[in-house]
């Protein structure tokens, strides 16, 4: 426990709502509960990301963590030979809004390789050998997938989302406690001048 100061908070004052503050068209922030659970919301426009976990109080500072991040955020469905056509990664099922906005990759997601997918959710490659299929929702910047596919000599890969695509996940995110609330980073944005309300 820390002691009441004038830059902090004692720990039975932390739990509550914390809104961000000064970020124009955006609303985040963090519920912290009383039995070391939190939650996070992000809302920018149509974009609506969620995190959850657990806080405790270390030395001034709130840390959070979640449960691990799962792997990979697509899962390989089914390939096919196909023809001698070109490479074609398709996706299936998921939110239609949301195919638009899918990158792949071929190259590991090295600079220049990323093609976007249409409005039907699949892009296509001039004809090669695949040895691996990296997806990305453009929505979620901070991560990609990248997968070894099974058949290298397949020319069609159909992937579907995982229901956890939109979560955020947490590693020992932190923020300092201030009389008035919390101030740090941004799971989502960069820089570290951020401040969070408490409500």
């Amino acid at each position: 426990m820390i002691a009441n100061g004038p830059n902090n908070m004692s720990v039975k004052a932390i739990p509550g709502e914390y809104n961000l503050q000064g970020v124009r068209e955006m609303a985040s922030g963090f519920l912290l509960k009383p039995d070391g659970n939190f939650q996070f919301f992000f809302i920018y426009g149509g974009l609506d990301r969620h995190g959850e976990g657990k806080w405790v109080e270390k030395n001034g500072r709130v840390i959070f963590n979640s449960r691990p991040k799962p792997m990979a955020d697509f899962t390989l469905v089914n390939s096919n030979a196909g023809t001698n056509g070109p490479v074609t990664i398709k996706m299936e099922g998921g939110n239609p809004m949301l195919l638009r906005h899918i990158f792949s990759s071929l190259e590991n997601g090295a600079e220049g390789s990323w093609k976007q997918m249409s409005q039907e959710g699949e892009v296509s490659f001039p004809v090669q050998k695949v040895e691996t299929v990296s997806l990305l929702l453009e929505f979620c910047p901070e991560r990609f997938s990248t997968m070894a596919v099974p058949h290298p000599g397949h020319t069609e890969f159909i992937f579907r989302f995982e229901p956890t695509i939109m979560e955020v996940f947490f590693e020992d995110f932190s923020l300092q406690t201030e009389p008035e609330g919390l101030s740090g980073g941004h799971p989502l944005m960069e820089g570290d001048a951020f401040s969070y309300a408490k409500q």
